[in-house]
């Protein structure tokens, strides 16, 4: 019986190759901003209150001018779709039919013109700035085509981060060819997920690089070309070409530092979110959970204020709200479940979330989401403005 999200952790950890799982579950370096995310969830405390009358409790809200169920969705995660038979598009239906946003990654396995036509909503789109300008105008321009209208774009990933539990289980490092035999020894001992993705999950293109790199191109030319085209040099004033391209709302993902708040509300963007790439870039930055506050009183409610980053329960979605949050980008917990189970297992976390969540409010003595306040948490440290 699976339960909550942890449970699916380990139904995913027993289904995948050790490569994928490693790479899904892991951070940077040591790890530690990876155990903070989580772990700072887990410290934080609520007011718990009675006699409120908690009898309808409701978890709709709006984000970014759509009317969604619940005030989380579906975070960007690259190479997804190699966890599940074509899985960008059974986590986008999944989204679909609970009645929250999925977002596309750029380095998905599945395209957005994939995700569409196969039923589901045009999703939000998520790009990087990298060096070929001319391969990221094509992009927005594909995204835009399919009916995409709010670009999340991410900008903590100037360059790759040093992960070495994909170093262990060779999905990088070392040469091609041990790498590629250690992978495929890793897969021929998962045989339902050799044959739900590697023998019935075809075509195993590289979704949208695939356009760079042709139809042929493996995971090796894949890495090789994300090594080659994360952009150092880039700075706020490269996002006028990206507001310029993109007609519709722009999300910066990525957002720390209370200053880089305050940047994002200058340009213009219709959201931040508060990010640290899930524990997997700088190991030694604070929790998510820990910025948000100070972030989100520094945006001061000029734009809408997202965050991800050790998101586990219902509970931690109310813990982001009260410490300043609009809304959470689900990412980690979603991909356990389709890895688990597919599309269904993506739906069952997202009802397990839900369910969650809505327990929490009444405890707290809410029935919306917008009655959520700092006033919540016991830890002012946390708090907006604290």
């Amino acid at each position: 019986m699976l339960a909550n999200v942890e449970d699916y952790r380990l139904a995913a950890q027993r289904r995948l190759p050790r490569f994928l799982f490693d790479y899904i579950d892991g951070g940077a370096l040591s790890e530690t901003t990876l155990r903070r995310n989580v772990a700072d969830f887990d410290s934080l405390a609520l007011r718990q209150r009675v006699l409120c009358d908690i009898g309808a409790v409701s978890l709709e809200t709006e984000l970014l001018g759509q009317t969604v169920s619940a005030p989380f969705a579906l975070a960007p995660v690259g190479l997804a779709g190699i966890n599940a038979r074509r899985g960008e598009v059974q986590a986008a239906k999944a989204a679909d039919a609970f009645g929250v946003p999925f977002c596309l990654s750029t380095v998905s396995l599945c395209t957005v013109e994939e995700v569409v036509a196969a039923g589901a909503s045009p999703p939000w789109f998520q790009l990087y700035m990298i060096r070929d300008r001319g391969f990221l105008r094509d992009m927005l321009g594909r995204a835009w085509a399919a009916g995409c209208r709010t670009l999340v774009f991410t900008v903590d990933m100037p360059t790759p981060g040093l992960r070495y539990r994909d170093k262990r289980s060779g999905l990088s490092g070392g040469g091609a060819v041990a790498r590629q035999i250690r992978r495929m020894s890793q897969a021929l001992v998962r045989p339902s997920w050799c044959w739900d993705v590697g023998l019935m999950g075809r075509p195993h293109t590289l979704g949208h690089v695939a356009s760079v790199l042709g139809d042929a191109a493996g995971i090796e030319q894949f890495w090789g070309w994300m090594a080659d085209n994360f952009d150092p040099t880039v700075t706020w004033r490269d996002l006028d070409m990206v507001r310029e391209a993109w007609p519709g709302p722009i999300v910066i993902k990525g957002i720390l530092d209370p200053d880089d708040a305050r940047e994002a509300v200058a340009f213009g963007a219709e959201g931040i979110v508060v990010s640290n790439h899930g524990g997997r870039q700088l190991d030694g930055a604070p929790s998510t959970i820990r910025a948000l506050g100070p972030v989100a009183k520094a945006a001061g409610g000029r734009t809408t204020v997202l965050m991800d980053g050790g998101v586990r329960s219902g509970t931690d979605v109310v813990r982001a709200l009260a410490a300043g949050a609009d809304g959470v980008l689900l990412g980690r917990a979603w991909v356990y479940g389709l890895a688990a189970r597919g599309g269904r297992g993506v739906e069952e976390v997202l009802q397990i979330i839900a369910a969650e969540a809505r327990l929490t409010l009444a405890l707290t003595g809410c029935r919306s989401v917008a009655d959520v306040a700092p006033s919540l948490l016991i830890d002012k440290d946390f708090a907006l403005g604290g």
